[in-house]
């Protein structure tokens, strides 16, 4: 059923959204303080009605530009997603045609607000013609709930359904191989100010799945810089992701402005629902022609408040509102020199993990220090309210297969983060990532070469050693010996002894089945916390006899009796049974090598 112009005003005063006439700006224009509305709903829409639209073409006031209704495409952007297919006229509009950046521009008939500019028609289209998103799927955007949305992070998805948002000069085979569509969003632009060129090749597919395509080169950020002047309908508007030393933002129109509230862009920036994003007022610094992306170059200015809602019709923001981000501070120590950089990055499930492992790969790669052989030494913590601090210390050097140093330190970043966001029963609120990283000048890797014990026989009670050989890259052999007591509680028959570095470990304890199941956030910050470092040679005993692991607790070797009551407890209070018993574990001191490598040994336990 259509939504009639009394039951769009219900609607919005119902919402808390103030009732305050959006029209042309003149001299007739409602006063603020009017009871509904001032809106034109789409069943009064027809061919051949002539009204104007506002939008920044340079700087900050918006320029009026007229629109002619070529007619209501029904259905077209989704069930019941009418549009209105309007043609733009002016020397500015017929001269740049469709811009990114221009979405959100309200229209306005008979000084009613219709609608906002939200697509455009076709490729290389030869005049400008837009789809329009009617006022009243705007007006249903909502901040009742300002809760963000936890979406759990998979990894390994393939990418997301929706068209990602694009960017000057992105063409629609590049974005949606499988399928033409002339109707697309018109491209709120995510511009990435202070990445490297590797950094975007590295993360660009990682952000397309997400919905955004980055662009380099399209305007920056700049937060000292004040703009006194009120945003209004027709203003540049801008959404951020990352700001700092390093930024990410996204920069579209303002549709409705009120006291409190505005809409904007009349499509998603990446439809998560509910955000919690930075909202900055936006200085257009010019608009680029072309056939084929058209686009605005933006200088986003000082914070007005947050986005809290990202949805098909567009996003909603709040003036004033403090949005939450995460302060991230990165310090390279090169001898007695040091670099630091902060910044922020955006509060959410799914974006966070990406962005810290783009950010950090930036501060790492993007100095002079950077090359292929270096190897970084890692301390760090990640604070979350109410829960012990994330220890992160590690080290980091280049794989054979030319994986950088600085890729494998990101993405255990990157883990850490996806792990805290994907537990199912608890929000995470992480207050503050602190990572200090020491550059050696050198590739310190070394392989895992041999490895064997002293007897081939022992007691329950006895200590072993363990013999290991390790060949550093470029280097001479090094010997390393590991004492280890068998447990007084091991079973008679063979021992396996695996000797292997922190990595492949940890890795074999996250394959177990408990590690397939989601925990808690207490339980998944304890696990996270007993990762072992990957500059020592680990030498862990496996006996034959079932253990049960109980979150992030094991116990091994347990009774009969004991293991056929746990056995009925399967699948309850986190709790798995396993096939064999980790009974004892120790390892080499700190050896200033990446080691890399694994073997299994046996003895027998008479």
């Amino acid at each position: 059923m259509r939504i009639t112009a009394p039951f769009a005003a219900l609607l919005f005063l119902a919402l808390t959204l103030p009732a305050i006439a959006q029209s042309k700006p003149d001299a007739s224009a409602p006063a603020p303080d009017q009871a509904t509305p001032n809106i034109m709903p789409l069943d009064r829409i027809h061919a051949g009605m002539k009204g104007t639209a506002l939008t920044v073409f340079q700087g900050i006031a918006p320029e009026s530009m007229d629109v002619e209704v070529l007619g209501v495409l029904r259905n077209v952007n989704g069930p019941k997603g009418d549009i209105i297919l309007v043609r733009l006229h002016g020397t500015k509009p017929e001269y740049t045609g469709v811009v990114a950046g221009m979405s959100g521009s309200p229209v306005y008939f008979d000084g009613e607000l219709a609608g906002a500019l939200a697509f455009r028609i076709g490729e290389f289209s030869k005049e400008p013609i837009a789809g329009v998103t009617p006022i009243e799927e705007m007006f249903e955007i909502n901040a009742l709930d300002s809760r963000p949305i936890e979406t759990p992070v998979r990894t390994g998805t393939t990418p997301s359904a929706k068209t990602p948002t694009a960017a000057p000069g992105v063409g629609s085979a590049t974005l949606a191989p499988d399928y033409r569509n002339y109707l697309r969003p018109i491209e709120a632009p995510f511009v990435f100010s202070g990445f490297s060129d590797a950094t975007l090749q590295r993360y660009a597919d990682q952000f397309a799945a997400a919905g955004i395509i980055p662009v380099v080169g399209a305007g920056s950020s700049s937060s000292a810089q004040k703009q006194p002047e009120p945003i209004e309908p027709g203003s540049a508007v801008s959404a951020i992701l990352v700001r700092g030393d390093m930024d990410i933002a996204a920069t579209c129109t303002v549709t409705y402005v009120d006291p409190k509230h505005l809409l904007a862009c009349g499509h998603p920036l990446m439809q998560f629902g509910q955000v919690d994003l930075p909202m900055t007022k936006a200085n257009v610094v010019a608009t680029l022609p072309s056939p084929l992306n058209a686009f605005k170059i933006v200088n986003t200015t000082d914070t007005v408040g947050a986005f809290v809602q990202d949805r098909q019709a567009g996003i909603l923001g709040v003036m004033g509102r403090d949005p939450k981000m995460i302060p991230v501070s990165v310090s390279l120590h090169n001898g007695t020199a040091i670099k630091e950089f902060h910044y922020e990055v955006l509060n959410n499930a799914k974006l966070s993990p990406l962005a810290m492992m783009a950010t950090v790969f930036n501060a790492l790669h993007g100095i002079n220090d950077y090359g292929d052989d270096i190897t970084y030494r890692m301390n760090g913590v990640l604070t979350v309210k109410g829960y012990p601090e994330v220890t992160m210390r590690n080290m980091f050097a280049p794989l054979d297969s030319g994986q950088p140093a600085a890729a494998l330190a990101a993405a255990s970043i990157g883990d850490r983060f996806g792990r805290i966001y994907s537990n199912p029963y608890d929000a995470p609120d992480v207050e503050g990532v602190k990572l200090d990283f020491d550059i050696v000048r050198d590739r310190r890797s070394a392989r895992l070469e041999t490895s064997r014990t002293d007897v081939t026989e022992a007691r329950p009670g006895d200590q072993i050693t363990v013999e290991t050989v390790i060949r550093p890259y470029r280097g001479e052999r090094q010997v390393c010996q590991i004492p280890i007591r068998i447990p007084t509680t091991a079973s008679k028959g063979p021992l396996r002894i695996l000797v292997s570095d922190g990595d492949t470990l940890d890795r074999m304890h996250r394959a177990a089945p408990a590690m397939t199941r989601s925990l808690g956030l207490a339980p998944t910050i304890a696990l996270l916390n007993k990762e072992r470092s990957n500059d020592r040679v680990y030498v862990s005993l496996f006996d034959s006899d079932p253990g049960a692991m109980v979150a992030d607790k094991i116990m091994p070797t347990l009774p009969l009796s004991v293991m056929n009551v746990m056995d009925n407890m399967r699948g309850t209070q986190d709790m798995v049974v396993l096939g064999e018993s980790s009974v004892s574990e120790a390892s080499t001191d700190p050896l200033d090598y990446v080691v890399s490598g694994a073997q299994m040994l046996t003895i027998n336990i008479k």
